[in-house]
């Protein structure tokens, strides 16, 4: 085992045991390295914030953890196989997790590599739009996906994505997620997280798939600006209590590789079936904004491949790729 993973296996083993003293003979027998070798490994792992206590006679004691998005602490018990496992990249600022998740899939990352962030300079959501978050607030995260789907389909990914981050939302914190098609989570009506999904082809086969997600944890109802009042929230506005933005990344990449595997290996029924659940839009009276004019109807379906079908007054049907939704009732 590497020395990178002696110490996740030292801070697996005191966080298991966090606010507990674990003696040093212990975590050294356990995994096989020297006493001098524990205590680097403990150094280490204070030195990324973590809070360790160590006495004579006791070992140590870990007492605090910090809340970052630090590789170390997302793969502590995280129950994926592939997602997250193949690698994480941690930054505390940069542009976009999305524009470096596709430098990672150019150089040939593999399928999992996870790419976070505490604050973004440039995070984009559809459109160019900016994807605000304060830092240290959010989840703000990109994994490299390998899919062998049709490029045609590639769009489920989306769809599948946001059935993962809202049932992880429900599940972990009781907010009432809601999906707005394509790619938005909403509470009440606000936007709760969005969902940027790029693809890299080559020939007709699919090369990589990068998914971004923006999701505001923390973020105080203070935070938001003016502008953003009344169409954005986070999980803090909607509860009034912080929650750990680690085990939340945790649930829903345990979350997505589960429907993830599911649309790869199966097919999307079951997908779209819970992302349809998920949702109010099936039936509901549309405006969809599109890059040339719009069309008003009646949201028919969402088809096998994540198309939106919208019946217009004239009857006649449409099946749209992209664009923005207005809700009209």
């Amino acid at each position: 085992m590497s020395r990178s993973g002696k110490r996740q296996e030292v801070l697996q083993r005191l966080r298991s045991r966090m606010g507990q003293w674990v003696s040093g003979d212990e975590l050294s027998a356990g995994l096989d390295i020297s006493r001098a070798a524990t205590s680097k490994h403990v150094a280490a792992i204070k030195q990324m914030g973590y809070v360790v206590e160590s006495a004579p006679g006791k070992g140590y004691l870990l007492t605090k953890a910090p809340d970052l998005l630090l590789p170390d602490e997302i793969l502590c018990g995280l129950k994926t196989l592939r997602m997250g496992c193949a690698g994480v990249v941690h930054h505390s600022l940069t542009d976009s997790t999305n524009v470096r998740a596709r430098e990672l899939a150019g150089e040939g990352a593999p399928e999992g590599t996870l790419v976070v962030a505490e604050e973004q300079s440039a995070g984009k959501g559809r459109k160019g739009r900016f994807w605000l978050a304060g830092k240290g607030e959010g989840l703000l995260f990109s994994l490299v996906l390998r899919p062998h789907i049709d490029p045609a389909r590639a769009a489920l990914i989306t769809l599948m994505t946001a059935v993962s981050v809202a049932e992880a939302v429900i599940s972990e914190t009781g907010v009432p997620a809601r999906i707005k098609w394509p790619n938005d989570i909403l509470v009440h009506g606000r936007k709760l997280s969005g969902i940027l999904t790029e693809m890299s082809m080559e020939l007709d086969a699919v090369d990589y798939v990068i998914t971004g997600v923006g999701l505001n944890v923390n973020t105080p109802p203070s935070h938001f600006d003016h502008t953003l009042a009344d169409i954005a929230t986070s999980l803090f506005a909607e509860t009034g209590s912080p929650f750990c933005r680690v085990s939340l990344l945790q649930a829903i990449l345990t979350r997505f590789e589960s429907c993830y595997d599911i649309l790869v290996n199966e097919g999307p029924e079951s997908i779209l079936d819970r992302w349809k659940s998920l949702s109010d839009i099936i039936g509901r009276r549309v405006k969809v904004d599109l890059v040339r004019g719009e069309v008003e109807g009646v949201v028919s379906d969402i088809d096998a491949d994540g198309v939106l079908c919208v019946t217009d007054a004239a009857g006649t049907s449409h099946r749209i790729l992209s664009g923005d939704v207005i809700y009209l009732d």
